[in-house]
């Protein structure tokens, strides 16, 4: 610990710096001799922290001759060498910024901060009188600070502490957020992102890059430091704030204290161990004692409830061992011999068995969901700076955000759900001038929704735009070769044209769109996740896109049917209705097709045992049963031999071997071991309408 002598030294240079003692005629030179006299002492005592910082500083000092560069420089080494006796002494050799698990939790929980720092300048934009956003957007910016300091970045700490004192000064009501305020800050979150990206790199002993110090950022903070306020606190309460920080007697670990009256400069802010003062003469400034930063206290409106970070690899094991058990309940429960002995005692623990396990994989099932609402928020900075891009007036509004969805399908949405707001801002809404001309109010609407619907998860973007233009995309299409002038298309089968590849509207490229590289992509993200997209579109009032996704990846209800020897799973949210036809309800048309006669209605009949080449009882219609299902608004039915019962069964990939195979979206291990493949009805049906007539 720092000796009385070398505290007091500090003590008078920050009273010096702080009431402003004139530098006399040789500028910077006459704090030398004080500085370097520091310097020994703290050398002799081995307090390396402040011997580097007055090194680093007397070399500053050196080069200029500017009194106003040389204060400056004074009291931001002042802040490195009070801050420095608070740095716990290492006994060995490792550090704690090289403790990887430290650096992991300090990704993590910044991220969350910065997220929410992000959801609320957002708000402060449109509310800039909004002190609980400011002060949460303060708190963020605050702990990543002190957590920086703690782990030794101290690029992340610099420029979080210059947002801060931004902040603060917004806090004290010397001025109010302004836009280009709102800029900076995003762009101090976007460049404390970057950080984080290589800092996760590194842990992962991936070759990264730091990114360098931006100095333009740093010079816009600093110009908004420079604006013009309503007065700032008297020297001589600075001069106590700084007195009352540098006499110390004992170090408290884990809590951050911030003198909050004092101007930017003079804002002391120590992350995790921290000196706490004794002894302060005259009126003390105002103190702000946060939480630990290990534990952060909850927000405003948010539940109280303790969480733990798990990492995600564990989890989802534990999912997997979970669906792993429910497969092994299944096999006991449905086995034969086991079925043969009359116990009521045995068949009792057996239900009980079944019960439990069925709570423990709902549970395990439950820890995967994540709600919505995070990567709605997301999408809030995107609009933002797309319409300032644009020029367009956009107003985003979410609801459903509470909506709970497979962590998994939100991560693998992210980037769909962006290209497809970028594309509403660039090709369906127009400028506010023609939104007038049209009498559409100026500022256009964008509209994030999810729902459940079916068993599903639907997630709606809607615009009130310019609409699909029909007449534009069929145009397009036949000169792409996609359709024949002489093809019968309803709205939805030009709408869809949209997601072929390489197919663009656009009259020229941006650097937003106008490629046609994204619909495709989006289209086979959305179907490898098991979902599907619908459009709906009215000319010059807007269009629809709906996201249908299932709610996990993990397990599926299915209709269990058999075809042959064979096994297969209907998703149990396509089928609408089975029976057993008859002769005359059998049609084929222009021996083309064959359909069924179903509710008075002509529905195309899908023969599975003809798709996978099997060998079937018998293949009299009438001999089987027809399930009709529906896949994105069209019937039709699947003639199955038999129908064996509902049963939900975890979903197993089929391995980069059999990825590509046309009509199957998995397997799963059935209650008798066997193994039955989950049908991908969407392909299905796609298949049979591409077949030739028989």
């Amino acid at each position: 610990m720092p000796s009385a002598e070398l505290r007091r030294d500090i003590e008078e240079l920050a009273l010096r710096l702080v009431v402003g003692e004139p530098e006399g005629e040789n500028g910077a030179a006459e704090w030398l001799p004080a500085l370097e006299k520091i310097r020994e002492l703290a050398q002799r005592e081995q307090a390396s922290g402040v011997s580097a910082a007055l090194a680093s500083l007397l070399d500053n000092l050196r080069e200029t001759a500017s009194p106003e560069a040389t204060l400056q420089a004074g009291i931001e080494i002042l802040q490195k060498a009070l801050d420095a006796p608070a740095v716990p002494v290492e006994t060995g050799d490792h550090s704690l910024a090289q403790d990887p698990e430290l650096i992991s939790d300090f990704i993590v929980e910044s991220r969350e901060h910065l997220a929410n720092i992000e959801t609320q300048v957002l708000t402060l934009e449109r509310e800039p009188t909004n002190s609980e956003a400011l002060n949460s957007v303060f708190r963020g910016f605050h702990t990543i600070k002190g957590l920086a300091g703690f782990l030794e970045l101290w690029e992340i700490q610099k420029l979080a502490h210059e947002i801060e004192t931004v902040l603060d000064r917004a806090r004290s009501s010397e001025w109010t957020i302004t836009g280009t305020a709102i800029d900076v800050i995003l762009e101090s979150a976007d460049y404390l992102r970057r950080w984080l990206v290589h800092q996760e790199l590194a842990l992962q002993q991936r070759p990264s890059v730091a990114p360098p110090r931006d100095q333009a950022l740093l010079s816009r903070i600093v110009a908004l430091c420079s604006q013009p306020d309503s007065g700032t606190p008297g020297l001589a309460a600075m001069a106590v704030a700084v007195a009352a920080v540098a006499v110390t007697t004992e170090t408290v670990p884990a809590v951050a204290v911030t003198a909050v009256a004092l101007p930017e400069v003079l804002v002391t802010a120590v992350a995790a161990p921290v000196v706490l003062s004794t002894a302060v003469a005259g009126p003390a400034a105002p103190v702000e004692i946060a939480v630990p930063v290990s534990a952060p206290a909850p927000q405003g409106g948010r539940r109280e409830t303790m969480a733990v970070k798990v990492d995600t690899a564990k989890l989802d094991y534990l999912v997997d061992m979970a669906g792993e058990m429910v497969i092994a309940e299944s096999l006991v429960r449905h086995d034969h011999e086991l079925a043969a002995i009359k116990n009521p005692l045995l068949h009792r623990k057996i239900a009980h068995m079944t019960r439990i396990t069925a709570e423990l994989q709902k549970t395990a099932m439950a820890m995967r969901l994540v709600p919505m609402g995070p990567l709605f928020r997301r999408m809030a900075r995107l609009v933002r700076d797309l319409s300032r891009q644009f020029g367009k007036q956009v107003e985003m509004e979410t609801q459903g955000d509470d909506i709970e969805l497979d962590r998994t399908i939100v991560e693998e949405l992210a980037d769909p759900l962006m290209h497809m707001v970028r594309n509403a801002l660039d090709h369906g809404i127009e400028i506010p001038a023609d939104r007038v001309a049209a009498g559409k109010p100026a500022i256009a609407r964008l509209l994030l929704k999810a729902q459940h619907q079916a068993g599903q998860v639907v997630i709606e973007i809607t615009d009130d735009g310019r609409g699909l233009d029909r007449g534009r995309i069929l145009d397009r299409a036949l000169q792409k070769g996609l359709v024949k002038e002489s093809d019968t298309l309803t709205d939805s089968d030009v709408f869809n044209l949209i997601f072929e590849p390489g197919f663009t509207t656009a009259a020229q490229v941006t650097n937003v769109s106008g490629r046609g590289v994204g619909m495709d992509v989006v289209r086979r993200h959305i179907e490898k996740l098991r979902g599907r997209i619908e459009i709906r579109s009215v000319p010059g009032r807007g269009a629809t896109f709906l996201l249908k996704l299932p709610l996990t990846l993990a397990i599926i209800e299915g209709l269990v049917v058999s075809v042959g020897k064979e096994r297969y799973i209907v998703p149990l949210f396509a089928v609408r209705e089975m029976f057993r036809p008859t002769a005359d309800s059998i049609w084929t048309v222009q021996q083309r097709a064959e359909m069924a006669l179903v509710r008075g209605a002509l529905l195309p009949v899908v023969r599975l045992y003809r798709i996978f080449a099997v060998e079937p009882r018998s293949e009299d219609p009438c001999q089987g049963v027809l399930v009709v299902a529906e896949v994105e608004g069209q019937h039709f039915c699947l003639l199955v031999d038999e129908l064996i019962g509902k049963q939900e069964v975890v979903i197993k990939s089929l391995g980069d071997t059999f990825k590509h195979v046309s009509g199957v979206a998995g397997g799963a291990i059935l209650g008798d071991g066997r193994v039955g493949l989950i049908l991908d009805l969407d392909r299905l049906i796609k298949d049979k309408n591409s077949e030739p007539p028989r």
